[in-house]
């Protein structure tokens, strides 16, 4: 993890401008783990680095055929922030044609825009090794991918084409070349995600760096940079015409970061929210966000949370859950968890209405509708002793429904499972209901009366 802590005062981080949003936020405190502060020191660290065998042995048969073979990407940034780093990125200074005739099995697999998947070792240790050549790239016209792209020979032309000075370093591990042409090291350093060159043209080309930005801040609990988040707020139609898969993926990483907070300010503060989210009041917002920051890493629930303070609003609250393209079974966890009338479980202190609303919301839910509803300890100590060992289902009963067909004179049918339903609401009303004998003899009564 980096070294250094994150905001002082996170929660009030984004009420102003992008500029007093930043000042506020970006004072850091010294960590166990050290950034590089230098270029020496990066190198330093990037030679003690655990790279694959197999990449190495792709990225020295490039050098040795006279093509600039370099690491880039998140792996060489992790890797220096000392975080987690196993996805290695390679790229080469060797066109697309020349990548495929140095090695026995290839796969064209971006051909067009410069990647070669190089196939190398066998059995347990084969592995895919992605080659992608230097590239500038043409006019962007759907807010996500160029129309075209041109192959270079210059590392410098292709790093400037790369979106956050954090993902634009390289390092050659043959001849021991670290480059930073961007300031990327003292971003790092500083916890900063700042936009490589003119932020707007990086924001109008991509509409998903746009996410991408906050996710980071929200990964690695960094601040945003004013210029940047200036930018992105002049170019949010371009995340219009971003796949709502996208930005699913995105949000939903940055919801499961330790402190979604980090992120999720610079969401609200650049005007990313109201585009993704529900619209809420400030007050709302940032109370939704402190409660976030403290609930488990679980991104749907946090979601569930997000979305809470609109929970009366249930065609709204649909349709962005709907729209984010999340799975059947996220959507109807969300869903459950933003009924308005889980709030009660906050408030009500008789046993049986309590009883009542667990039934209705499921046992297996309710540790998740009480985090997001925010239910104190004390509050949770009453709805625990208020459930405690009483039938919550039907499954709970003393008996089922072949007591009731076997020895109650039942017919399997709807008027069976409504009889069933009436003695459970009837032992939630009293568990010591809950008895065989009570249960058969009311159950004989509610089907004679039935058939009358």
């Amino acid at each position: 993890m980096l070294g250094v802590a994150g905001p002082i005062c996170p929660a009030r981080a984004w009420r102003g401008s992008c500029s007093d949003a930043y000042r506020s936020s970006v004072t850091r405190v010294p960590g166990p783990f050290q950034t590089p502060r230098t270029a020496t020191q990066a190198r330093d660290r990037l030679r003690r680095a655990t790279i694959p065998p197999e990449v190495l042995e792709v990225g020295r048969t490039l050098h040795d055929a006279g093509h600039e073979s370099v690491l880039v990407g998140g792996a060489v940034r992790d890797c220096l922030r000392g975080a987690p780093h196993d996805d290695w990125d390679l790229a080469t200074s060797a066109r697309p044609e020349e990548v495929v005739g140095l090695f026995r099995r290839t796969i064209p697999t971006g051909i067009a825009h410069g990647t070669v998947t190089v196939m190398t070792g066998r059995g347990e240790r084969r592995l895919a090794v992605e080659v992608t050549t230097f590239r500038g790239d043409g006019e962007y016209v759907d807010g996500r991918r160029p129309r075209s792209v041109r192959f270079l020979r210059d590392l410098g032309q292709d790093l400037a084409r790369r979106d956050f000075t954090i993902n634009a370093f390289a390092w050659d591990p043959f001849t021991e070349r670290f480059t930073d042409g961007f300031g990327g090291l003292a971003d790092l350093r500083d916890g900063l995600v700042r936009a490589v060159g003119d932020p707007t043209e990086r924001f109008r080309e991509d509409g998903l760096r746009a996410m991408r930005a906050v996710r980071f801040c929200a990964v690695m609990e960094f601040s945003l940079d004013p210029a940047t988040c200036s930018a992105i707020t002049e170019a949010l139609g371009v995340l219009d015409k971003v796949s709502r898969e996208r930005i699913r993926t995105e949000l939903m990483k940055l919801l499961g970061a330790r402190r979604p907070g980090y992120g999720l300010r610079p969401l609200a503060g650049t005007g990313l929210w109201s585009r993704v989210l529900m619209r809420l009041e400030e007050e709302q917002r940032e109370a939704a966000i402190q409660h976030i920051d403290a609930l488990r890493s679980d991104a749907v629930l946090r979601l569930a949370r997000l979305l809470w303070p609109r929970r009366r609003d249930a065609t709204e609250l649909l349709s962005v859950v709907v729209a984010l393209k999340l799975s059947r079974a996220d959507q109807r966890r969300v869903t459950e968890l933003t009924r308005p009338y889980i709030a009660a479980l906050a408030e009500v202190g008789e046993p049986a209405e309590l009883r009542r609303i667990v039934a209705r919301l499921g046992a297996g839910q309710l540790p998740d509708a009480l985090d997001v509803a925010e239910v104190g300890a004390a509050q949770r100590m009453v709805i625990a002793e208020a459930c405690d060992g009483s039938a919550l289902n039907a499954k709970d009963l003393a008996i089922g429904a072949r007591d009731l067909i076997d020895r109650a004179g039942a017919e399997a049918g709807p008027r069976l499972g409504q009889t069933l339903r009436t003695l459970l609401a009837e032992v939630i009303e009293d568990p010591r209901r809950n008895t065989a004998r009570y249960l058969l003899k009311r159950g004989q009564e509610l089907i004679a009366r039935s058939t009358d």
